[in-house]
């Protein structure tokens, strides 16, 4: 990589919610932290710029200290729309993107991610050793116009996106336990008693 300048970072945080009774995910206290606070935290040495996707309680993200932008639409369409609005909000090449629920992931496993991305291809996902983490990876902005096209069609299934532009599969799986994420309040619990 040339450089941070050339790399951005987002944090998706742009759901609803609906398994953890409404509650944003990314807003859980983990261990003092809110849990978009990690993730936040472990692309600041590797990006020039970093943004929280939100489409609600906006205010309580930008209390993190980072700008907050939303999708384009209201429909809550899945984690596409996010990376679309950080594809547009940036001017980098690299868009390094994660979800707002994965407080394990560290900067050198982004750093991975990276490596990964040469010129060819587009993106490089993360993958645990068994199955993908297409909301763990790195992006190349230049696919924005694409990503467009494909939500315009109606489609929302991000690694159908992902897999026409044939990424690079990061192997993870000496730290698959990374990819721990939070969906119920149960979930939260037992990373906590786990890690």
């Amino acid at each position: 990589m040339n450089g941070q300048n050339t790399v951005a970072g987002l944090v998706l945080a742009g759901g609803r919610a609906r398994r953890m009774d409404g509650r944003d995910k990314g807003l859980l206290p983990f261990r003092g932290l809110p849990l978009a606070a990690y993730g936040l935290a472990a692309l600041q040495p590797l990006v020039g710029a970093t943004w929280i996707s939100a489409n609600r309680n906006r205010d309580a993200y930008r209390q993190l200290g980072y700008p907050v932008i939303a999708d384009a639409n209201t429909d809550f369409d899945g984690p596409l729309a996010g990376i679309l609005a950080g594809m547009r909000a940036c001017d980098s090449e690299i868009l390094l993107i994660l979800p707002c629920d994965t407080p394990l992931i560290e900067t050198a496993d982004l750093q991975r991610l990276l490596a990964a991305l040469s010129d060819e291809p587009a993106i490089a996902a993360a993958h645990d050793g068994n199955r993908w983490h297409p909301t763990v990876a790195a992006l190349r902005t230049h696919l924005a116009a694409d990503l467009q096209a494909y939500l315009d069609r109606g489609e929302r299934k991000l690694q159908r996106w992902f897999a026409e532009h044939n990424p690079v599969l990061v192997d993870f799986s000496d730290r698959p336990g990374i990819f721990a994420n939070v969906n119920t309040a149960l979930d939260l619990a037992e990373l906590d008693r786990h890690t």
